[in-house]
């Protein structure tokens, strides 16, 4: 087998293409392989999908293709041109990489695979890439999955901030909670940052919304109630995040007595931090027989703990009605235990409580919030950083967005060999029976 039928097989070209000519320099590690087509030839034109003559060709296209034998391998080929009556000279699609792109399709969907697994860094290093390029291909990798994405608005929505700095600089995320992907990342937490995602859509699509999880965050709220219709029954506050406002006011509690006890002698509350955060049944066997003890004595943070595991029961009920009722009695035994930060703890709630209460029908929360700023995490970290919010809201919607990021070639050749089809000449293929037809003829006489 010859050098240009072996590569026609590898790059499986098909006429009219074939291959002119394969140059290896050894001493450059690099195989070039130039690549032309059949003189007569007609040709498609990308916006109507018909075929005419060819017109001419545009510059030399070089594409950087996957390795052969560690050897950088390059395609070179002239596009073929098209004079459309309609619209005008047009460039073909090209079949070995997309405008723009210095890979070829092989290539970027092998960039895209190790991206998904390496930083940056090591995504160039192992491809033999500058950091340029490799970020070049995940961002045409995003651009591509958005460009592909259907418009839809989640059923179950999601929505929570992400620090990204210190200094109080953070990202607002929108997330779809039945498919677990990113929707939307913008910058900082304030009111206009969740509407620049509500404006995307009409009145009748966000109707559409069935369910909100957010933190008691004012400008989440303002900005669901303008845009959401019926927001006052949507919103839902994540029960891990009411369960935060508790749990801070346990902590406070034992802070406050633990420093009263070791003033007066030596605490028995010291280095028991976690025992009256964990719940109940998460406390290590290994510890239990030291938290029995301590729940035997008369200790402020041993009632502010027992506050704390009675409103997990609240979280069981499936009706609004008996889950207020329920609150109302938890309410009063919270602000009559002279326990001050507990009785703010219970205020706050209280504030809230129609949206709290909304849990009982949804049963949404912002789990997957957590579990998706801590993939994020992870990314930022591998990356050790970004150099801008832009690049910062590429990786996110990258590695969490779910997006379809892979290049395609076109789906219907954009070249006709006269000889071998001599009628296509000004034959529209839009029409999808002609396309199927087009397609079964093409594999049947190729």
């Amino acid at each position: 087998m010859d050098d240009k039928l072996l590569f026609t097989k590898i790059l499986g070209l098909r006429p009219p293409w074939f291959i002119k000519q394969v140059v290896v320099d050894d001493q450059a590690q690099r195989v070039d392989i130039y690549v032309e087509h059949e003189p007569d030839i007609r040709v498609r034109c990308p916006v109507c999908d018909t075929f005419y003559g060819l017109y001419d060709h545009a510059p030399e296209r070089v594409y950087r293709h996957l390795n052969t034998c560690q050897m950088q391998t390059y395609i070179h080929v002239r596009p073929p041109r098209v004079n459309c009556p309609t619209h005008g000279v047009k460039q073909v699609g090209s079949e070995f990489g997309e405008n723009g792109s210095e890979l070829s399709f092989s290539l970027e969907s092998f960039v895209i695979r190790v991206a998904q697994e390496c930083s940056i860094e090591a995504t160039a290093r192992l491809c033999g890439l500058s950091w340029d390029q490799s970020w070049g291909v995940l961002e045409r990798a995003v651009n591509r999955g958005q460009g592909r994405k259907k418009r839809r608005v989640p059923t179950h929505m999601g929505v929570d901030e992400k620090s990204i700095a210190k200094g109080h600089k953070y990202e607002s995320l929108v997330y779809d909670i039945d498919r677990g992907t990113v929707e939307f990342v913008w910058d900082e937490r304030g009111r206009e940052s969740l509407e620049c995602y509500y404006w995307q859509f009409l009145g009748e699509e966000l109707d559409e919304i069935a369910a909100v999880a957010m933190d008691m965050w004012d400008p989440y709220i303002a900005a669901t109630q303008k845009h959401v219709p019926e927001a006052e029954k949507k919103i839902v506050f994540d029960r891990f995040h009411v369960m935060g406002h508790i749990l801070k006011a346990v902590d406070e509690v034992r802070k406050s007595e633990n420093r009263y006890l070791s003033e007066s002698g030596e605490s028995p509350l010291k280095g028991t931090k976690y025992l009256w955060l964990w719940s109940q049944e998460n406390v290590p066997e290994w510890r239990q027989e030291e938290f029995s003890a301590l729940r035997a004595l008369d200790l402020k943070v041993c009632r502010a703990w027992a506050i704390k595991e009675n409103l997990r029961r609240m979280w069981d009920y499936r009706y609004a009605s008996p889950m207020r009722k329920f609150f109302r009695r938890w309410y009063f035994w919270a602000t009559h235990l002279r326990l001050k930060p507990m009785i703010k703890a219970a205020k706050t709630l209280k504030a809230h409580i129609d949206n709290i209460v909304t849990y009982a029908k949804h049963r949404i929360t912002n789990a997957l919030g957590e579990a998706i700023n801590a993939k994020i995490e992870k990314v930022k970290r591998m990356a050790c950083g970004y150099r801008n919010r832009k690049n910062y809201r590429t990786a996110i919607y990258f590695h969490c967005g779910s997006l379809d990021l892979f290049p395609k070639p076109p789906a219907l050749p954009t070249l006709f060999s006269n000889q071998r089809y001599p009628n296509m000449l000004g034959v529209p293929i839009k029409n999808p029976d002609a396309a199927k037809y087009l397609i079964a003829f093409i594999r049947r006489y190729p």
